[in-house]
């Protein structure tokens, strides 16, 4: 059940608080600041992974070539460089793609 619907997009939501950290979309409210450089966020999540760019931490290790990143989702692209995985399939033609940006770029 999702009984918090959006009024301008029509999405649901299970919990309060989803449905109010959605609504910062619609508003623009950016309430979250960085406090070393004054750019600031819609979630204090997306703050934290900004501040990795001032402090220079890459929690995310490779275990095939020790090469570190700040989010887990850049090593999760990293890994298919050496794995040969590409999840994402284009739906004219047969080739793929391992990142979602690559895809949309061909």
């Amino acid at each position: 059940e999702r009984p918090y619907p959006c009024s301008d997009c029509g999405k649901s939501f299970r919990d309060s608080y989803t449905y109010n950290h959605h609504r910062l979309v619609h508003t623009g409210e950016k309430p979250y600041t960085c406090s070393d450089c004054s750019r600031s966020f819609s979630c204090s999540s997306t703050l934290n992974l900004h501040r990795r760019t001032h402090t220079g931490e890459k929690p995310f290790c490779c275990a095939d070539c020790s090469k570190s990143f700040s989010q887990s989702s850049t090593l999760t692209q990293h890994v298919r460089s050496h794995t040969g995985e590409k999840p994402y399939h284009c739906g004219d033609c047969s080739k793929s793609f391992s990142g979602s940006f690559a895809l949309a770029q061909h």
